[in-house]
C-alpha cells in the first residue's frame, strides 16, 4: 500500500517531502499491509502546531489501522507534545527524517518493538548532507536545497531550534544536481533554504550566494530559469545584487523577509534592517530592472505594536511596491522572546492582519491589470496554468503541461492572468 505523506509549511519542507518519499519507499514502508501515513510538520506558529495535531487525529480516525509517523519542525521543537499523542507510532527529528534507516525500524521490527521517539539535538548538527531529488514525471520546476538552518535569533521565531545552525551544500554538489535536473528536462530551478542569503558563510573561503549563482548560470547554459526562494535583502552580497539586476535567466521576482515596517518593532524583532533599507532596496532594484516584482512576509500585531506602528507596516506595502504578500497574524510561540513581551489584543491582531491582506489583494489586482496587453513567457505547470517570469499566475487554454509558452495577456479574473498563445518555444 502506497505511503501517504502530508506536507505543512515552507518550500524546504516540500523539497524534503520528496526525500522522505524516496527514503521511506526504499525502507519498505509501501509493503506494510495496513499502510503508513507520514506528516511532515511546520512549527512557524503555534497555530501551525495545532493544525498538525488536528491532522494527526483526523488521519487516525480515517485510517485507524495505519501507522502514523510524525516528523518536521514541529516534531523537533515540540517533541513531548507529540509523544503524548497515542495516535502516533513514530516521531522523527528533522535530521532523522532524511535517512532510510529511520523508517526501516518500522519494517524490520514492527511498531511494538521500537522506541517511539527518534529526535536528536539539532543544534549539534554541523554538516548538511546533499540529497539528490530524482526527476518527477511531468514536472518542469524543481526545488534544490542549498542551505539549511539559521544562526539568527529573531525574537518571534522558533525555526532555528527546529533546523539547527546554518550550513551550506558545497557549490560543486549544487551545480551537479542542477545539471542532472536540466538534462532530465527541467526548465526552472528554485534555490531553497531556511536563510538563503547566509549561504556559504560556513564553507571554506566563505563563498557568497552571488558566487554560487554566477557558477550555476555560467556552467549550466541549458538552464532556462533560476529562482530564489525567500531572501533577507540586507544580507545580499554585491555580486548577487548585480546578477539580480542584469541577468535575465534569474527570474525577476524576489520574496523578501521584511516582517514589519516600523523601526522600533523591527528592533524588537531583532531584524537586521530598517524600513528605510527595505524601501531603498526595492527602489534601486526597480530602477535597474523595471520588470522586477516583490513579495514579502509581514507579521500583524507583534507585541507592543501600536496603531501608528502598524500603519507604518501597512503603508510599506505601497512604499516598497509589494505584490505578493504572506501575512501572518502574530501568535506567541512558546520558547521565543516575543512570547514574553506585552501582547496585542487578539481581536486587534486579527483586524490588522485583515487590513494587510486587503492591501495585498489590491496590490495584486493592480499588478494583474498592468500586465494586460503585454506579452509574457509562461511555464505551464498543470492543466494549462503556470507562472510568468515575475511569478504571476496565468492560464492558457490548450497548453501542454511542462512547456514554455509565449503568450499575450488578454484579461484577468483577480486570481490569475488569462492569456492566449503567441508562439511556443521548444520544451
Amino acid at each position: 500500500m502506497a505511503t501517504k505523506i502530508f506536507t505543512f509549511g515552507c518550500r524546504l519542507n516540500a523539497y524534503e517531502t520528496e526525500i522522505i518519499r524516496r527514503k521511506s519507499k526504499a525502507a519498505g514502508l509501501d509493503t506494510l499491509q495496513n499502510g503508513t501515513i507520514i506528516l511532515n510538520t511546520c512549527s512557524v506558529t503555534a497555530e501551525a502546531v495545532r493544525q498538525a495535531k488536528q491532522a494527526i487525529r483526523r488521519a487516525k480516525q480515517e485510517h485507524p489501522k495505519a501507522y502514523i509517523i510524525v516528523t518536521g519542525c514541529a516534531a523537533q521543537t515540540s517533541t513531548q507534545e507529540f509523544t503524548d499523542m497515542d495516535e502516533i507510532d513514530l516521531i522523527l527529528g528533522n535530521e532523522e527524517k532524511l535517512y532510510s534507516y529511520s523508517y526501516r525500524q518500522l519494517t524490520d521490527f514492527g511498531v511494538n518493538r521500537i522506541k517511539k521517539v527518534h529526535v536528536n539535538n539539532i543544534m549539534e548538527i554541523r554538516a548538511n548532507a546533499s540529497h539528490m531529488i530524482l526527476p518527477i514525471k511531468n514536472r518542469k520546476r524543481a526545488f534544490v536545497q542549498i542551505q539549511n538552518g539559521c544562526d539568527h535569533r529573531c525574537t518571534f521565531c522558533i525555526i532555528p531550534y527546529g533546523r539547527g545552525p546554518s550550513r551550506s551544500i558545497a557549490p560543486s554538489v549544487v551545480v551537479e544536481q542542477i545539471k542532472r535536473l536540466c538534462d532530465n528536462g527541467y526548465h526552472e530551478i528554485v534555490l531553497t533554504g531556511i536563510d538563503l542569503t547566509s549561504y556559504g558563510l560556513d564553507l571554506f573561503g566563505k563563498i557568497a550566494l552571488g558566487k554560487l549563482i554566477s557558477s550555476i548560470l555560467r556552467d549550466i547554459p541549458t538552464l532556462m530559469r533560476l529562482r530564489l526562494s525567500s531572501i533577507d535583502s540586507i544580507e545580499i552580497d554585491p555580486e548577487l545584487l548585480d546578477i539580480i539586476a542584469y541577468e535575465k535567466r534569474l527570474m525577476p521576482y524576489l520574496h523578501l523577509s521584511l516582517q514589519a515596517g516600523d523601526n522600533i518593532i523591527l528592533k524588537r524583532m531583532k531584524r537586521r534592517h530598517l524600513r528605510e533599507d527595505a524601501i531603498r532596496f526595492c527602489d534601486e532594484l526597480r530602477k535597474k530592472r523595471p520588470e522586477i516584482v516583490f513579495g514579502a512576509d509581514l507579521i500583524a500585531g507583534f507585541p507592543t505594536e501600536t496603531d501608528a506602528m502598524f500603519e507604518r507596516t501597512h503603508i510599506l506595502v505601497k512604499e516598497c511596491g509589494l505584490v505578493h504578500l504572506h501575512v501572518f497574524p502574530f501568535s506567541p510561540r512558546e520558547g521565543t522572546s516575543a512570547a514574553l513581551m506585552p501582547q496585542v489584543e487578539r481581536r486587534i491582531v486579527k483586524q490588522r492582519a485583515a487590513v494587510l491582506r486587503k492591501a495585498g489583494d489590491r496590490a495584486y489586482a493592480n499588478h494583474l491589470q498592468k500586465l494586460q496587453g503585454t506579452e509574457q513567457t509562461i511555464l505551464i505547470e498543470r492543466n494549462g496554468v503556470g507562472r510568468c517570469e515575475d511569478y504571476t499566475l496565468a492560464e492558457i487554454n490548450g497548453s501542454v503541461d511542462g512547456t514554455m509558452v509565449r503568450c499575450r495577456i488578454t484579461s484577468h479574473n483577480r486570481d490569475r492572468l488569462i492569456a492566449t498563445k503567441v508562439n511556443q518555444h521548444a520544451a
